[in-house]
This record gives C-alpha cells, sequence and structure tokens, in this order.
C-alpha cells in the first residue's frame, strides 16, 4: 500500500468519483432516481473536487442528476416531513448560477419553504422527522442548516441565519456532554423514544457519522456566515472545544475512529471510515478557519494516511472504501455495533472526497 501514498489527496479525490462515476449514471446513484440526501453528500464532494480541479465533467455528472428529477417549471418530488430531504439542494446554488435557469430557484424555493412546515420542540427545535416527535438529531444540523444558510446569501432571506443558529445552540445545551465534549447523536424533549434518558432525553452514546455530520454543518456554516454575525464568536469557541474533543478519541495506531467514539475498548466496537473521513474535514476545515492551530494537523494527516490505508481495488482498479456503517436511527450501543457495513456506499465516498479535497491545501 505504501506506493499508493504517492498520489495526492486531490488524485485520491478524482479517483473515488471517476470510480463511482464509471458504475452509476446520475440517476442510479442509489437510491435510484430519488432525491435523496446520499447522492447529496457524494455530489457535494464532487461538486467540491469540480471547483478545485475546474473540471466540467463533474458539473455535467451533478446536473444530469438534478436535471433527471426536477422539471422545466421547478417541479421535484420530495419528503415533506424530513431535514434529510433538504440537503440534495445544496447543488441548486451553483447550479442557477452556472445556467441562469430560473427552475433551480424555484426548487430552491420549495426546500426553503418546507422549513416552515416543520413541527418545532417547545424552543424551536426543528424535528429531525415527523415521524420521530420531539426529536433532535446531530444529523439535521447538515442536512439542513448548511442549505439554509447558503440560501439566505444567494437570496437576501437573512432571518435564516439566526434561525440555524439557534438549532445548533440547541443541540449543544441539550446533547453536549461535558465531560468528554462530545454530542449524543439524538435528544427527545418528550423523553418518549425507548432510547431516551429519562432525565436529558439524549440518546446514549456517541455515534461517529452523527458527530461528523455536526463537525461538517459548523465548519461550512464559518464558510456563510459574516464575520460580524451575532452568535459566530460562540459558534468559533464551539468547534474548536469540539475538535479538541475529537482529536483525543482519535486511534493512535490506525489514526482511524470508532463507530462508537468515546469506547474503541469495546471488543464488539470498531473502526468506521465515513465518521473519520468527517473529522479529517472538520480539522482540516477548522485549521484553514484559524478556529485551531498547527497542533491539530498531525491527528488530520494521521486520520487521511489511515483512510488511504483501507483502500481496496476492483479488477479495473477502481477505488473501494470499506468500513462504512450504513444508514442507521438512534439508539443504543448495541443497535450501533451491529449495524452492517457496506462498500463505497455514498455516505462515505462522498464524505472520503470531501476530506481528500480539504486535506490537498494542508499537505502541499
Amino acid at each position: 500500500m505504501t506506493q499508493h501514498f504517492v498520489k495526492s489527496p486531490i488524485e485520491w479525490a478524482r479517483a473515488a468519483c471517476d470510480s463511482i462515476m464509471s458504475t452509476y449514471t446520475p440517476m442510479e446513484l442509489p437510491p435510484a432516481e430519488r432525491w435523496h440526501y446520499h447522492q447529496g453528500v457524494f455530489l457535494c464532494g464532487m461538486e467540491m473536487l469540480g471547483e478545485a480541479e475546474q473540471d466540467d465533467r463533474y458539473d455535467t455528472y451533478i446536473q444530469a442528476y438534478v436535471d433527471g428529477l426536477i422539471d422545466e417549471n421547478g417541479n421535484l418530488y420530495f419528503a415533506r416531513d424530513e431535514l434529510d430531504a433538504v440537503q440534495a439542494g445544496l447543488l441548486l446554488f451553483r447550479l442557477e448560477e452556472r445556467t441562469g435557469h430560473s427552475k433551480y430557484r424555484i426548487a430552491a424555493d420549495k426546500l426553503r419553504n418546507l422549513l416552515n412546515t416543520l413541527n418545532l420542540t417547545s424552543e424551536g427545535g426543528y424535528w429531525h422527522k415527523d415521524k420521530y416527535a420531539y426529536n433532535m438529531w446531530l444529523d439535521g444540523l447538515y442536512m439542513a442548516g448548511v442549505f439554509a444558510l447558503k440560501y439566505a446569501n444567494a437570496y437576501g432571506d437573512g432571518a435564516l441565519r439566526s434561525t440555524v443558529l439557534h438549532q445548533e445552540k440547541l443541540m449543544r445545551k441539550y446533547m453536549k456532554d461535558e465531560e468528554t465534549g462530545l454530542l449524543y447523536h439524538a435528544w427527545d424533549e418528550s423523553r418518549k423514544m425507548p432510547w431516551a434518558n429519562a432525565e436529558t432525553g439524549c440518546s446514549p452514546e456517541f455515534w461517529g457519522r452523527s458527530l461528523g455530520w455536526y463537525g461538517l454543518a459548523v465548519t461550512q456554516f464559518l464558510d456563510e456566515l459574516p464575520a460580524d454575525e451575532p452568535g459566530r464568536e460562540e459558534l468559533v469557541n464551539s468547534l474548536r472545544d469540539f475538535v479538541h474533543a475529537l482529536i483525543r478519541y482519535q486511534d493512535a495506531e490506525s489514526g482511524l475512529w470508532y463507530q462508537i467514539v468515546d469506547k474503541g475498548d469495546q471488543p464488539d466496537n470498531w473502526l468506521e471510515t465515513s465518521c473519520t473521513n468527517l473529522f479529517v474535514y472538520t480539522i482540516a476545515k477548522a485549521i484553514k478557519h484559524g478556529v485551531v492551530g498547527q497542533e491539530c494537523v498531525d491527528a488530520a494527516v494521521k486520520g487521511y494516511e489511515g483512510l488511504i490505508r483501507t483502500l481496496k481495488f476492483d479488477e479495473r482498479e477502481r477505488v473501494i472504501l470499506p468500513l462504512i456503517c450504513i444508514g442507521t436511527s438512534a439508539g443504543d450501543y448495541e443497535n450501533y455495533v451491529t449495524r452492517p457495513t457496506s462498500e463505497n456506499d455514498l455516505h462515505g465516498v462522498g464524505t472520503f472526497v470531501m476530506a481528500c479535497v480539504e486535506m490537498e491545501s494542508l499537505m502541499k
């Protein structure tokens, strides 16, 4: 595997994207022909790569996915009762900018208006999905928050900024564990979910990918928030603490992180790649923003190199990323450690591409 370190991070991002592109047409990306965050996460990684590389192939592929699901009048079918449905809307802003076609703005308006219809906790926190009443999940901060800030900036909807920051603040208020510095995957205000702690309402574990979504969201919030935005400094301080908390739980030997982040000593816990991708991205991005200093570079590099060592290859030398936890609801320890893993799940490949693009400048 040593020879594989000859590739730069951006070359690995390209190899991963090209491997998926050669396997699926845009509309075949699983789950096929659906407006869904799995495809959105992968294509957002591809969009980052396309911008870094100035390669039109990636723009063409992304547009084919979006155009396959949005008609000329901006109509699209999406789940209207969950934050997950919003994430793929991140692809709309660049498309409208590139093409000038109004259908992308119309579709973005529909997704933005979904936020007006969501059920709320008593303090205005978005329910993650209607079927999970009174639940806030860390995942939702990325699934809708980055879109909302991009929408606010693109279309002058400034009130969205304070709404998004309020969601993050509620998560810290109710889901952060002061001892570890980590946040629990989910919080149930009603205390009715089987996993909910009777006193705090929190789910019992620190699940890797949910923490990764949180880190991805907060670092990208800093891209979108004006320097003088009220609440920005609080967000920066929170991210600094969060990054240092993550680094404390990195596996020293592999450089990866565990499925349950703080329980690497448990024999049935296992190292997971999608959360590692997200943590590497978060740390690298926090360094770029000046939130943390050079003392965190080693952790990002160690995590990145650990990811490269996990890679496998098919008979055509296409990249295969293993050890990706499949989609998971909140639950107890057994729920997470017994989840199946997959190879080249779009959760994993998309976040791997993001991590590689962000590591390129850090490793020059």
